[in-house]
């Protein structure tokens, strides 16, 4: 388990932990759940952490927080090198399935269609254009994964997954116009999962990577919208939402909330649901009934997990400073 110090790697190892599965947890930070500290840019580290392991699950990355603090060639030693060094030994080692936890952020530029234009419809059969360093080498290190299935025939499952992290919104005038709860129930209507799901999602890739060879797979909370809505989501998104889950409003107007005018993408789960198995549990409509039975926005293993940040130091403009190129 690479990235074990991370919101995810700490999710995924103490759930596998607690079903009695053994793990070797890596990671360039300690942690509560890191039982090796080093980076997988290191091919000796690598080789020697995974001696034994039959399946490796990577979620270890910079992330878009690190675009602006980190240089390109850091994103290339961690995202490709480091891909690249566990991909290899996991040939050598004979592993039975790799899973590697990309991103939507792979989506780039095609997540924002022209003015005037639909709402995109994202599966996984719209074309990436990363806009970014972070965007650029998470996409090149799916090839690298798709290659290692062709032409060694190690299982591979990508899975890109959309906002899972506990963290404030790095848009200042999001965060200035929705309260933090409110923002993110926003996003599970189109761009968000809990990592509840995220985790099962890995469980279920692990499971059936033998069978699949390889596939990408969005992880996204299933949307109440159809591709038929999305005309009027750019622009009119309650109408929309009134039409689809009207238990919404007053759940909505009793806390004061508010959403936005409109979107400009939503993610579709439908080919993760039926190749993987994979069955979401936190859509909109379940956290609705939540709110209604005094819950919070955030399943019980995201509030554990919490947020961690991504950055030692603090920032004066947000959680984290963004570039804007």
């Amino acid at each position: 388990m690479t990235g074990s110090s991370g919101h995810l790697g700490e999710a995924l190892v103490s759930t596998l932990q607690a079903q009695g599965h053994d793990v070797v947890g890596v990671d360039r930070l300690p942690g509560p759940h890191t039982h090796r500290v080093g980076t997988i840019a290191d091919r000796a580290f690598v080789r020697e952490a995974m001696a034994g392991v039959d399946v490796v699950l990577h979620p270890a990355t910079l992330h878009k927080p690190h675009v602006a603090t980190h240089s390109r060639q850091e994103f290339i030693d961690t995202n490709l090198t480091g891909t690249l060094n566990l991909l290899e030994e996991a040939v050598a080692g004979g592993v039975r399935a790799f899973v590697y936890t990309s991103t939507t952020s792979v989506f780039g530029d095609a997540l924002v269609p022209p003015p005037g234009e639909p709402a995109a419809w994202i599966t996984e059969d719209v074309r990436p254009e990363p806009k970014n360093i972070y965007g650029v080498t998470k996409a090149a290190a799916e090839d690298l994964c798709q290659l290692f299935q062709r032409n060694q025939k190690l299982p591979c499952i990508v899975l890109r997954t959309s906002r899972f992290f506990a963290e404030e919104d790095d848009d200042r005038q999001a965060r200035a116009r929705f309260d933090d709860a409110n923002l993110k129930a926003n996003e599970f209507l189109y761009r968000r999962v809990d990592i509840e799901d995220v985790v099962d999602a890995h469980l279920r890739a692990i499971e059936r990577a033998p069978a699949l060879g390889f596939g990408r797979y969005i992880i996204s909370a299933t949307t109440p919208f159809g591709r038929e809505d999305m005309p009027r989501l750019r622009g009119d998104m309650g109408s929309v939402l009134r039409e689809r889950v009207p238990a919404f409003e007053a759940e909505y107007a009793r806390r004061g909330w508010q959403l936005p005018a409109g979107i400009d993408r939503v993610y579709v789960n439908a080919r993760a649901r039926e190749d993987l198995g994979w069955r979401p549990r936190h859509d909109f409509a379940a956290l609705l009934r939540r709110l209604g039975e005094g819950g919070g926005v955030l399943s019980a293993l995201a509030q554990r997990i919490g947020a961690k940040g991504y950055h030692a130091e603090t920032f004066e403009d947000g959680p984290y400073p963004v570039e804007s190129h």
